[in-house]
């Protein structure tokens, strides 16, 4: 059985082992879903692996995008054919071996305003993603299905009729983006990988040739500085990737921009329809996603100069989604219907590499470069296609030798909580009895946790109350909270907000008001005293607000500001390269 369990314990003996004498084979940067991926490749070829993250798992980019697992059908009417042929495998891979409890077929509907023409042009796209997606898993999801205006609002009652024809329905996949990182991150220290979260790496060792050979990192939590042999230092850290190339004190690497996305989330009752939206905008494209509980609206996509640590969105950018998705519905959206809005920034790569970067492997959506020996960066891709950029990563790093005799297995490497996923699913009505819970609950901690729902049943097995509806919020169980410390290393009270149980996006205060009830659950776990969960409180309670009243301003400069004007809980280092 797979050691997952990520505790502060566990976290502790990481550090201790990734800077003892032996070192590692490969110290991953970045506890994004990029690292993550490199992490379990690495790990499951049989290297001695390290992963670091200077804030909690997924805390940047990979918790705030739009949710989808998805070919990239506009990419299509690029005709850009391999990457979306790419994409396609990956999603049916995850869909159907690889996470099929984390991740899941989500309808659109694609609407269309002329009869013919656009039905016509719209069909032959489709037709050609579904036929790809066919190739690579046969059945993974179903293929499309044409919609008169009547049919289509069968489908979305809420659809707004007037602006339409007919519609395509298509499939593409969503999935708890912070969940699938964290699932990863377990997977990887399951097959040995060292795992550290709020660690910061703030500085490289070079021998005397010029060889980065290892790195000094710190542990945020105690402040104590450690010293990490590492053979291959490998950057995936996103919208800071020029920041950590920097510590290399060379100038070379990738250069990588920062454009900001922002969603809406509206509840699921204030739209009536069983499918999601998938819009043309001049832009580019707009998605009305639905969840179990509420609706994904999004993106938007705008240059991001501020400080990268903690993006926001203003009053302009909620508007544009309002007005974008509006023509589409019958009952348009307001400001009043909005529960939660969420910001990530994209890294966009920049064609060129920096002068002095010796080498590099390009796809047509992420690029491989050795920024120095011993030192490899990767950037750009998207979450879907996270594996096969943790490959490329990993056979690049290593050498065409070693990857040739060591290749990699992560297709064929089942995620935690994947394997024993379809009995566990089968077991839902008799779990439901035994617990009187709805279907509907068995089926959200299905969702969150496969197989491993077995922990979560423990928990409520030692202590039923454990399994009653939170008083802040009753579509979560105090277990989940339990779980989140005990499994899924979370250290701090805005870690669970924010990435295991995602309060902070789902209610209209950030998760404020269910601050005392979470804190009273987990601090018996991490051993708080009063002092440190009022502390805890107070602290997410000012960057909650921050957020909130960042959104009311007109300019990016005035809500980095508020928001920034707010001290982390606990403070990262600054890097020489970062956005200031």
């Amino acid at each position: 059985m797979l050691d997952t369990a990520l505790t502060r314990e566990s976290r502790a003996k990481a550090l201790k082992e990734m800077s003892d004498d032996e070192g590692v084979d490969v110290l991953v940067i970045g506890g994004g879903v990029t690292g993550a991926g490199i992490a379990l490749d690495a790990a499951t070829r049989g290297l001695r692996t390290a992963i670091v993250e200077m804030q909690d798992w997924a805390q940047g980019t990979s918790s705030r995008s739009s949710k989808l697992v998805h070919g990239g059908l506009r990419y299509l009417y690029q005709l850009n054919f391999h990457l979306v042929a790419e994409s396609l495998r990956e999603r049916g891979l995850l869909l159907t071996k690889t996470a099929p409890h984390l991740v899941k077929a989500q309808p659109f509907l694609w609407p269309l305003k002329m009869p013919v023409i656009e039905r016509a042009y719209s069909a032959t796209g489709i037709g050609m993603y579904d036929a790809m997606a066919q190739a690579a898993f046969p059945g993974s999801v179903p293929v499309q299905h044409h919609h008169t205006r009547k049919g289509t609002k069968e489908i979305f009652p809420d659809i707004n009729d007037h602006k339409l024809v007919g519609s395509i329905e298509f499939y593409d996949a969503r999935v708890d983006d912070a969940r699938l990182v964290m699932t990863l991150v377990r997977t990887a220290q399951g097959y040995g990988a060292l795992p550290a979260s709020r660690t910061q790496v703030v500085g490289l060792t070079k021998d005397g040739t010029g060889r980065v050979v290892g790195a000094t990192v710190k542990d945020l939590e105690s402040g104590k500085k450690l010293e990490v042999k590492a053979k291959h230092v490998i950057n995936a850290t996103g919208v800071w990737t020029e920041a950590n190339d920097a510590l290399s004190e060379t100038g070379g690497g990738l250069e990588v921009l920062a454009s900001k996305g922002v969603h809406i989330v509206v509840p699921r009752e204030r739209l009536n329809g069983q499918a999601g939206l998938f819009i043309r905008t001049e832009k580019s494209v707009l998605f009305i996603i639905p969840w179990q509980h509420y609706w994904i609206i999004g993106t938007t996509d705008t240059p991001w100069k501020e400080p990268v640590q903690h993006p926001t969105a203003t009053k302009k950018d909620v508007n544009y989604i309002l007005k974008e998705a509006n023509p589409y519905l019958s009952k348009p959206l307001t400001h009043e219907d909005i529960i939660g809005v969420y910001t990530g920034l994209r890294p966009l790569l920049q064609p060129k590499v920096k002068e002095g970067t010796a080498s590099t492997k390009v796809s047509r959506e992420h690029t491989v470069a050795e920024v120095v020996p011993g030192l490899t960066a990767i950037a750009g891709g998207k979450l879907t296609s996270y594996r096969k950029m943790a490959e490329d990563a990993v056979d690049f790093t290593m050498g065409t030798v070693f990857a040739k005799a060591n290749p990699s297995v992560t297709d064929n490497t089942l995620l935690a909580g994947a394997e024993g996923y379809e009995a566990a699913q089968a077991s839902a009505g008799r779990i439901a009895t035994k617990y009187g819970w709805t279907l509907d609950r068995v089926q959200h901690l299905l969702d969150r946790y496969g197989s491993m729902i077995s922990d979560i049943l423990e928990i409520v097995d030692e202590d039923p109350a454990m399994g009653e509806p939170l008083k802040s919020n009753d579509w979560y169980i105090p277990a989940e909270v339990v779980y989140a410390v005990t499994h899924e290393g979370a250290l701090h009270l805005e870690d669970i907000v924010n990435h295991r149980v995602r309060l902070a996006l789902e209610t209209p205060d950030r998760g404020i008001s269910a601050l005392p009830e979470l804190a009273n659950i987990v601090a018996p776990l991490l051993g708080w005293d009063e002092a440190t969960k009022k502390h805890e409180i107070e602290a997410y309670t000012k960057d909650a607000q921050a957020e909130l009243d960042a959104m009311k301003t007109a300019t990016d400069a005035e809500s980095a500001s508020i928001r920034n004007a707010v001290p982390d809980l606990i403070p990262v280092e600054d890097l020489p390269g970062d956005v200031a």
